[in-house]
């Protein structure tokens, strides 16, 4: 699939169409890169909105505010500084690939996570980032032991979706403008936190400049070197897209998913 830019509840659903056409077997595991404009925040399927973010202010500075089917914590999504990536794939073609390397080893949660952070990991080889491994609220990936990258997965009938971040560069003066700090814990202590501890891959570096489409390059290249695939370009189906636009109309449009009302 090209790489694509758009608003964060289509995102979001496309991340959960091509989940449901997984399901049905009417497309093939799937991997696909994507931007967002506006900026968005995102919140993990069982956290409350009022706790994560600041409504007003994400109003005030254009940025939109969706629920995630996945679950994680609270997530800015920076429109100039942040490449996301999503795979649904079929929990038993992860097993056999997993396996490959390591018989008759137990394959659940912990483990598909380990093999779609390693695709990950060799795709950013390829752009010659050095990347560690570790956990941060969640599985996470390290550049010169900061963060770059979280994830989070939903599961579903023997369908596993995994998205997650690939920061570029970070504003955390913007971030927790949206987000919301823990209580008792002030804004500037926070900023300061996630400049120790949380990097974009193009931070302070002296790289040459790449587009979108030649870091998806890099991270499909990646993805098939590492998990002994070859990846195919394709389209969103009909199928896809008329769930796409179901769940726009009545799940995404409706209040009660946003602020998880019973």
């Amino acid at each position: 699939m090209s790489f694509q830019i758009s608003d964060g509840v289509t995102n979001m659903c496309m991340d959960e169409a091509i989940l449901e056409a997984r399901i049905e077997n009417h497309i093939p595991n799937t991997l696909r890169f994507y931007g967002w404009n506006p900026s968005c925040a995102s919140i993990g399927r069982n956290q409350s909105l009022d706790l994560e973010i600041d409504i007003q202010a994400a109003k005030e500075n254009h940025v939109d505010v969706v629920r995630r089917i996945s679950g994680g914590g609270a997530v800015f999504h920076d429109s100039q500084s942040e490449i996301t990536y999503a795979i649904i794939a079929a929990e038993e073609d992860l097993r056999h690939i997993y396996r490959q390397t390591s018989p008759n080893t137990f394959f659940g949660v912990s483990e598909s996570y380990t093999l779609i952070t390693q695709a990950l990991i060799h795709g950013l080889n390829r752009m010659g980032f050095c990347i560690n491994t570790g956990v941060i609220h969640c599985p996470a990936l390290f550049l010169e032991d900061k963060k770059i990258s979280g994830n989070a997965q939903a599961r579903k009938k023997g369908i596993i979706l995994q998205h997650g971040t690939l920061l570029l560069r970070v504003n955390p003066e913007l971030m927790y403008t949206i987000l919301k700090v823990p209580q008792g814990v002030s804004k500037g202590k926070m900023v300061r936190s996630v400049k120790a501890k949380v990097a974009g891959l193009f931070d302070n570096r002296e790289l040459p400049p790449i587009s979108n489409e030649e870091f998806q390059t890099h991270m499909v290249q990646g993805f098939e070197q590492f998990l002994k695939i070859t990846c195919e370009t394709g389209r969103l189906t009909m199928y896809e897209q008329n769930i796409i636009e179901s769940l726009k109309n009545k799940r995404y449009s409706d209040e009660k998913w946003l602020y998880k009302i019973p």
